[in-house]
């Protein structure tokens, strides 16, 4: 932001290009070459490029040597294999959390889980869209359960493996009408102001597990891996 509080061009730049990514217009494996981007933005290569390295950061693009960037290529390997480790991870984190947190912790979720239950789901303009103010809630909520653990090295663990799932989380908002997403955090919650540590590390498991089944049973994942020029042979088996 620039000091009037008007984003700056590289923050428009990176605001619409990360829209445009999370909204499922720029698909995973997608090359995103400068004078394009360039083009479609109305900004310079190194505006282009500063939002670029950001969106590096956030594990929503990757750096090519010699290409370039393209958007993250995901697949059904990788969704499972980051569940697998999300569900080693983010229990045990969460248990721990149940376990130590005190009664401070437990009215920071409470907090935390009023927003999200508060916040609309889905974007105004577009219901296919999570709205960008429920996505933060969520991950608010997310990040507000397990800072209840004392062990920073497995919150960090954790955390990185939940920004890793972003895209995918993204892409089953189109699917949430076969679940009910607020009954499966209000699970989380009633867990967590028991004192259940149990109860509320399988709640977060079934959670996560919810996301995976989803998008591999409607095949999310297989039509998100079309890149450039082909089509993964895995993803359409």
């Amino acid at each position: 932001m620039s000091r009037s509080g008007v984003p700056t061009r590289a923050e428009r730049v990176y605001v619409e290009l990360r829209s445009d990514i999370l909204g499922g217009r720029r698909h995973p494996g997608e090359r995103l070459p400068f004078a394009d981007l360039s083009a479609r933005y109305g900004a310079s290569m190194g505006v282009v490029r500063e939002a670029l390295t950001r969106l590096a950061a956030e594990g929503l693009v990757e750096s090519e040597p010699q290409y370039g960037f393209r958007v993250m290529p995901v697949s059904p390997d990788d969704l499972r294999h980051l569940t697998e480790a999300r569900r080693a991870i983010e229990p045990l984190v969460l248990r721990l959390a149940v376990q130590q947190g005190g009664l401070a912790w437990e009215a920071q979720v409470v907090a935390a889980h009023h927003r999200l239950e508060r916040t609309p789901q889905q974007a105004a303009n577009d219901p296919h869209r999570l709205s960008e103010q429920w996505a933060e809630a969520h991950a608010e909520f997310h990040r507000t359960m397990l800072m209840g653990c004392p062990n920073p090295r497995l919150r960090a663990v954790a955390s990185s493996l939940r920004d890793a799932t972003e895209l995918y989380r993204r892409w089953s908002a189109s699917l949430d009408h076969e679940r009910d997403v607020p009954a499966e955090h209000r699970a989380m919650l009633d867990a967590v102001l028991a004192q259940d540590a149990d109860a509320a590390a399988e709640a977060l498991s079934a959670h996560i597990q919810h996301t995976t089944d989803l998008l591999l049973a409607n095949a999310v994942v297989a039509q998100a891996t079309v890149d450039d020029s082909a089509i993964d042979p895995v993803a359409t088996a």
